[in-house]
């Protein structure tokens, strides 16, 4: 790469000059290369140890004038085709020009600013990310993917400093993670140390100190594990380790790989040692840290945050803080927790403006609300800018929003009605057809707009009991709290707010603080409308989640009044539908009836949904998914929790086994389905405040106060029964609403009544005893438990998979582990290094387990080529091809595992019959031309004689392509019994075999049809392909040789019988040597039976002239085949078939139409495996013997005629060190460019 020019002092320290002339000179520097000595040593070392192993390229070009000492870096490169090509152009376009300067000073100057131009050149259309990145760390990425193989789309996000060790020896090197990798390369006195470490493979992350690792990250996979030590700074690269390898399991949960932010501001300062991709991996982090603090929407983005002062109005004081400003909201968060927190979404801002400065009051800031509150914030650091930004910001945001106005019922409303909170919408409402029920203007989609709980409330027989003073006096303090504090999004949120909270919220505001509370408030005015437009949209359709839906609907909260008519039942359907809609990756889950139920109960429809979706999607993440990965996280982080906090019972209850199966349902339903209904919702009223910290806390002042009698328990059962009479009897003696019957009442005995527990002094305990835990910490082990539980989770799915095809091959099930781990590599490097197809339509969660991974031709290409039993050169690649196009039944260009497998299984456990059928069937179509398929078939139907037999004229001709191949190879008699196999190659037996396997209806549901003449030579040239490895190759060529002989003269016969008139017509006299007369009636097995035995005699007489011939002459087509090959390259046609590409296939050839193929029938215009000359003109033959024909049968009988084939293809084969051949392959070579160093000779001029 050019290099802005910078000058240098010594010129030949550490580097050695291999070219030179009288203005520049190429260098190479020591330790690099060949040879090298000591000092190469020592310089190597000290380039990896030191920071110039990033900094200091392998060659550089410098220019130097004859007089001058002083040397100018103007190029750089990583490789010596990288140099040389920068030399190349030094040599032609300056060299005679600078030779024309007179003043040395002027040849500087003009080669500085020519370089520098170009540099400028290269810049202009790269402004938006090469601006950024710094030199430095752009060659720290080149020498990554040079030492490691990686493609120009792995990203490297950054490098460090630090030591590996194996063993007990630290190796100093550098540590490179980027997006999808993490790898480290040393060299110390010459001993390299290269690791690489997919981050889908790791296990377990974290950061340690013992004796022997003093300070050391731990890298865990499924074999072994990795310890890293001595980072100048491991917090930073700690952190940076875990967003890698939590985007990496996003990848594996829901398909979600990285995409790069390409909306960053741009720094005043470019920074040194920072990418644009660390850049956009801190803001992710930071941002994600900022919605989780304010309940923000997903796709609000933190665009900074300084210091400063907000003044409260309700005690009088400045309170010291961080304002954070995005792209709608303005938040502040004082620096003590809970002294005061502040939201003030930018759709509501009027005014802001910059107050007066004064010493009391510096850099003040006033910012009004529609509601008429004004905020002041003082002592910020740079007013001005911050001003822009929210100016920017506000212009951005839209100056009109349908919003959710909040209005006081009418005070008239008679005491036995209570205080009721109606949320309107902002359109005019319709008349109401029933009590509580509004119907929108369309008839399709009737919403309710009324909590059902004010519908179907039983109230109390005293109008002033002691539960509704209390009642009234939660809505009187609260109502003081609005005063005081505000009302609505805007609200200062303060300790006194989250003592209220635990007090209880009263059932008449419950609705309306569960939405300011969780932040669903915020998306909802933002989304005027959409609800309803999926209610719309999803009213009389049907999948799978709404019949889960259905049949979940009575199921829910069926002893609350509300959902014992229709009423209630179609709103809640109507929510869970839109939902599913919504978000189709989630759809249903079970507990989200159960969860939406008790959000209609006191929210409306349009309400209980965005409750719905801020549960699902931010504050309860990945619970409610087919695999409820995010409950099984939290089941692991309550487990760590309840070994810190409660360390002796753990440890009893680890033994019972009871943890896990508790803690499931009680998150996935917020307690819901576990306490009465009174007293769950005292939970979830702290939950919306707080988040899953309250439901920790309380599931361990559950567990703290039956420790003794759960430490007395003798099985799990009984561990479960007191837990569940525990949990039946916390009650809400503050409730006014008449109790609702609990399902878990049947656990409690009428004879002994435990003592029943008040919820809020439940609560009050857990923050006494439990209130320590911080939503950081959890955060922090919510990543450790989901590096477990995703990893469990993928090896649960392997085993399921292997389970499920164990039965259907003869692979072990350690072989089919082995296949399935190198298979879903593949198909995982195509999700984050490209392909054909997106990752989603590779990865389809919906599918089971055996066809959710899945790879296309090139990716199986690769996998074939190691992996397949029979190896054929050159030629591999396009019986791969084939193969696939056969695997491929539902023509997706995709093929899953099971196919996969099955096609390989087919190769190494099939006996001789179902391999030589796979064989077939590969040189047919589909698998053989597929996209001439077509054509073919004309042909064929236009050229074939009208007076022909029908039964042998349709099986040579149309029925080549009309019929469907079958597509399962190697499903059937895989498993034989030995003793039959065991005794002598006798081929009356194998022909037994393939009569009784095609009686029978099941083995053989299609006939194969017949072999055509073009295809049967394109076989007998993957047959001589696939022979020239073995240690047999002598002998297998004999007998191919005289296979293809028999073959050829039962094709000559059949092609007599076939076409009777167009025989006639050319016979010519060429097959008077065969000795069969043309018999009507002999077909089949029994035809091929009888021309076997009458031409072995001749045959083996033939074959040895025969084989050395057929021998020599395919070698030499095969060399004209490549030599053809290249020069199709060369030339640049434009040839689609990858047969041709490959190998020239059956280019051009001479027709061979002779009853026997004797040595003076192969002349130089007569080729067997293909030909130069026509190799560029076509890929097809000109012309199509359709009347020459071949059955599976008659191949068969000819095959089971030489010992030696039988032999081969009986032979059995271990996957074993073909697996092990491709796991020590590493997956970057596969994608590594096929450009090689160019070696540089050391000449001077």
């Amino acid at each position: 790469m050019w290099l802005s020019p910078e000058e240098v002092l010594l010129a030949n320290a550490l580097w050695v000059t291999e070219r030179a002339n009288p203005f520049f000179v190429l260098q190479r520097r020591k330790g690099h290369g060949r040879g090298g000595g000591l000092t190469g040593l020592l310089v190597g070392t000290l380039d990896v140890v030191l920071d110039s192993s990033a900094r200091v390229a392998p060659y550089r070009i410098l220019h130097q004038t004859q007089d001058s000492q002083v040397y100018w870096n103007i190029a750089c490169g990583t490789s010596r085709k990288e140099i040389t090509g920068h030399w190349e152009w030094l040599e032609l376009n300056l060299l005679q020009t600078l030779s024309v300067f007179e003043n040395e000073e002027d040849v500087t100057t003009f080669v500085k600013g020519k370089v520098q131009g170009i540099l400028a050149e290269e810049n202009k259309n790269k402004e938006a990310k090469e601006d950024e990145d710094s030199g430095k760390f752009k060659e720290a990425e080149l020498k990554m993917r040079k030492l490691f193989g990686m493609p120009e789309v792995e990203k490297l996000v950054n490098y460090y400093s630090c030591s590996y060790w194996k063993g007990r020896v630290p190796r100093q090197g550098w540590i490179y993670l980027s997006v999808n990798h993490l790898c480290f390369y040393s060299f110390l006195l010459g001993k390299e140390v290269k690791l690489v470490i997919r981050w889908v493979d790791v296990t377990q992350l974290e950061k340690n100190a013992t004796l022997l690792f003093p300070e050391c990250i731990k890298v865990s996979t499924r074999d072994r594990e990795h310890y890293l030590s001595m980072f100048l700074n491991i917090n930073e690269t700690f952190k940076l380790m875990e967003q890698l390898a939590n985007i990496a399991m996003r990848q594996l949960l829901d398909n979600e790989g990285f995409s790069e932010d390409k909306c960053l501001p741009k720094l005043k300062k470019s920074l040194k040692n920072v990418s644009m991709l660390k850049r956009d991996l801190d803001a992710r982090a930071k941002s994600e840290r900022y919605r989780s603090m304010f309940q923000l929407p997903k796709d609000e983005r933190l665009d900074g945050h300084t210091e400063c002062t907000l003044w409260t109005p309700f005690n009088k004081m400045h309170i010291m803080g961080q304002m954070f400003v995005s792209n709608n909201y303005i938040c502040f968060a004082s620096k003590e927790e809970d002294v005061c927190n502040l939201i003030i979404p930018l759709r509501e801002v009027t005014i802001v403006e910059k107050a007066d400065s004064s010493s009391v009051l510096p850099s003040p800031l006033s910012i009004s609300t529609k509601n008429k509150m004004t905020f002041l914030f003082a002592n910020l650091k740079d007013r001005d800018f911050l001003v822009q930004r929210i100016s920017d910001f506000l212009q951005r945001t839209p100056s009109r929003r349908r919003s959710i106005k909040e209005e006081l019922q009418n005070s008239k409303c008679t005491e036995n009605e209570g205080v009721l909170e109606q949320r309107k919408v902002s359109s005019p409402s319709p008349s109401t057809p029933s009590p509580g029920v509004i119907l929108d203007n369309t008839e399709a989609a009737p919403t309710t707009t009324h909590a059902l709980m004010t519908i179907f409330r039983k109230e109390p027989s005293e109008e002033l009991s002691p539960k509704m003073a209390k009642e009234k006096m939660k809505e009187e303090s609260w109502n003081i709290h609005f005063f005081e504090f505000g009302r609505g999004v805007c609200m200062y949120r303060t300790s006194k707010t989250r003592d209220l909270v635990l007090k209880g919220m009263p059932e008449s505001l419950r609705g309306e603080l569960w939405l300011l509370f969780s932040g669903a408030l915020n998306e909802m005015v933002t989304h005027p409308g959409y609800y309803l437009e999926l209610v719309q949209e999803s009213m009389g359709k049907y999948n799978l989640a709404t019949e889960e839906i259905e049949r979940d609907l009575h199921r829910s909260m069926p002893e609350h009044p509300a959902f014992q008519n229709e009423m209630g039942i179609a709103a809640l359907r109507r929510v869970l539908t839109a939902y599913a809609f919504r978000n189709p990756n989630i759809g249903y889950c079970q507990a989200m009836n159960i969860v939406t139920s008790v959000l209609l109960l006191y929210c409306n429809e349009e309400e209980a949904f965005w409750l719905l979706t801020a549960l699902c999607e931010r504050m309860l993440p990945d619970y409610y998914n087919t695999r409820v990965v995010g409950a099984l996280v939290d089941q692991g982080v309550f487990e760590d929790l309840t070994r810190e906090h409660l360390p002796l019972l753990y440890e009893w209850m680890q033994e019972l086994g009871v943890i896990s199966t508790i803690s499931l349902s009680w998150f996935l339903t917020l307690f819901l389905s576990v306490m009465p209904f009174e007293s769950a919702v005292v939970v979830v009223d702290c939950f919306f405040y707080e988040g899953i910290k309250v439901i920790f806390q309380v599931s361990l002042a559950v567990l703290e106060a039956n420790m003794e009698k759960l430490l007395n328990c003798s099985d799990e059962g009984e561990a479960m029964t007191i837990l569940g009479r525990y949990l039946d009897n916390v009650c809400n003696k503050q409730c006014t609403s008449q109790p609702i019957p609990h399902l878990h009442a049947l656990l409690t005995s009428g004879d002994d009544l435990p003592q029943q527990i008040d919820i809020f002094e439940l609560i009050k305990s857990s923050y006494e005893k439990f209130g320590s835990i911080r939503a950081d910490v959890i955060e922090q082990m919510r990543f450790k438990q989901r590096l477990k539980v995703i990893q469990t989770l993928e090896d649960t799915a392997k085993r399921s998979v292997v389970r499920a095809i164990l039965t259907e091959t003869a692979f072990s099930i350690e072989e089919l582990e082995e296949l399935y781990l190198l298979f879903k590599a593949k198909h995982l490097m195509s999700c984050y290094w490209g392909g054909s197809s997106s990752a989603a339509e590779r990865h389809d969660l919906s599918q089971p387990y055996l066809e959710q991974y899945r790879i296309d031709s090139e990716q199986f290409k690769e996998l074939f080529v190691v992996l397949s039993p029979w190896t054929c050169g050159p030629h591999s690649q396009v019986l791969a091809g084939r193969m696939f196009r056969l695997l491929d039944q539902n023509r997706d260009s995709l093929i899953s595992f099971k196919e996969f497998v099955t096609g390989l299984s087919g190769m190494y456990h099939g006996d001789l019959v179902e391999k030589l059928k796979l064989l077939y069937r590969l040189h047919l179509p589909p698998a053989l031309w597929p996209e001439e398929e077509p054509a073919l078939e004309a042909a064929q139907y236009f050229t074939e004689d009208p007076l022909a037999d029908v039964s042998h004229g349709a099986a040579a001709g149309a029925e080549v392509t009309g019929q469907q191949v079958q597509g399962g190879t190697g499903n059937g008699n895989i498993k034989q019994n030995k003793d039959e196999k065991t005794g002598s190659q006798d081929y009356k037996y194998h022909l037994r075999l393939w009569a009784r396997e095609k009686e029978d209806p099941k083995d053989n549901v299609k006939e194969l049809t017949k072999m055509n003449q073009e295809q049967f030579i394109e076989m007998c040239k993957t047959l001589y392909n696939m022979f020239s490895e073995d240690p047999a190759e002598g002998e297998l060529y004999h007998a191919i040789a005289t296979v293809a002989t028999l073959l050829l003269q039962i094709g000559e016969v059949g092609k007599q019988f076939s076409s009777p008139v167009s025989r006639r017509a050319n016979d010519t006299g060429d097959h008077k040597g065969l000795g069969i007369q043309g018999k009507e009636g002999v077909s089949g097995l029994e035809e091929a039976t009888v021309e076997v035995a009458q031409t072995k005699l001749k045959a083996d007489c033939e074959s040895d002239v025969l084989s050395d011939t057929l021998k020599v002459q395919m070698e030499r087509m095969e060399l004209a085949g490549c030599v053809a090959t290249k020069r199709e390259a060369s030339a640049a046609l434009l040839l689609t078939d990858e047969e041709v590409r490959d190998d020239t296939s059956m280019s051009s050839y001479s027709m061979v139409s002779s009853g026997s193929l004797l040595c003076e029938d192969i002349s130089e215009d007569t080729v067997l495996v293909g030909c130069e000359q026509g190799a560029a003109v076509q890929g097809r033959p000109s012309a199509i013997d359709v009347d020459w024909s071949i059955s599976f049968e008659q191949i068969l009988a000819s095959v089971l005629t030489e010992p030696a084939l039988v032999g081969f293809f009986e032979k059995r084969v271990d996957v074993g060190p073909k697996i092990a051949k491709c796991k020590s392959q590493r997956a970057m070579e596969q994608q590594v460019s096929s450009s090689s160093d160019q070696e540089l000779s050391p000449t001077s001029s």
